[in-house]
């Protein structure tokens, strides 16, 4: 998988250093659009694709040693190796910290947003989630609202509807699944899970947490201050797990600061 990794990734911006974005469980890439976009002139984007997610290719197995280590091939080919600043979010961030663990010289400043080096709660929720989609008769589906008034039973908020139907894409006249929607169910054990890195990564490092998630909780503060012992950490207030598209602008906020700090 990491000689030469498959991943879809979107560039914003032509200018200043650059920041690459990992995104969640369900995510793309194009989940930070409006953030790159704001970010710019003094900082350029690049928007990742994880595999088995978005554009990028199914893999067949889920291990965040090997997707740490397909992203880092990936941006030694692409950047020539030149270290780019990154910013994970909830899985993204478990990609994150093990890829500056294992490859710290391709990494400047590492961003990590609303998740811990530890194994996460929140898996009954995510379970839930993936067998409301899976169980969808994609066959049956004229247009995408029937999909939305199907899944509005057993998941009632139109938001997190709307967020997980960005991954249903028509080709061919039929309509699927951009992630590998299977595997991922198969595979929650170790998505929630973080794998023993016997590493440190000491440059700066910026762990942030919405006000009303407990995915990062004071218990887990020795082990992220173990592995990474230079960490600023921010609390963004009226912001849950999904911080920066809940609270955009003191994500943009912090993130400037933190990247464009002398």
């Amino acid at each position: 998988m990491t000689s030469a990794p498959d991943l879809h990734t979107t560039e914003i911006g032509d200018t200043g250093e650059r920041v690459v974005f990992l995104h969640g469980l369900f995510g793309q890439g194009r989940n930070f659009t409006q953030v790159a976009k704001a970010l710019q002139p003094e900082l350029r984007s690049t928007l990742v694709d994880l595999p088995n997610h978005g554009r990028s290719a199914w893999t067949g197995s889920v291990d965040y040693v090997d997707v740490a280590d397909a992203v880092a091939t990936w941006l030694r080919a692409a950047y020539d190796g030149e270290p780019v600043h990154l910013v994970g979010h909830s899985m993204g961030g478990k990609v994150a910290m093990v890829l500056a663990l294992r490859h710290p010289e391709l990494i400047d400043r590492l961003v990590v947003v609303d998740i811990s080096p530890a194994p996460s709660g929140g898996a009954g929720e995510f379970e839930h989630l993936l067998t409301s989609l899976t169980g969808l008769d994609l066959d049956g589906l004229e247009r995408r609202s029937d999909a939305d008034e199907q899944l509005a039973g057993s998941i009632p908020d139109e938001r997190v509807r709307g967020f997980l139907l960005q991954n249903l894409r028509r080709e061919e006249g039929r309509w699927r699944w951009q992630a590998d929607l299977d595997l991922l169910l198969r595979e929650l054990p170790t998505i929630a899970g973080f794998p023993g890195v016997d590493a440190t990564f000491d440059h700066p490092v910026l762990w942030m947490g919405g006000e009303r998630s407990d995915y990062i909780r004071p218990e887990h503060e020795a082990r992220m201050r173990e592995l990474f012992p230079t960490t600023y950490t921010v609390t963004v207030k009226g912001a849950g797990h999904w911080v920066h598209s809940e609270q955009p602008e003191a994500f943009v906020s912090a993130l400037r600061y933190f990247l464009l700090a002398d």
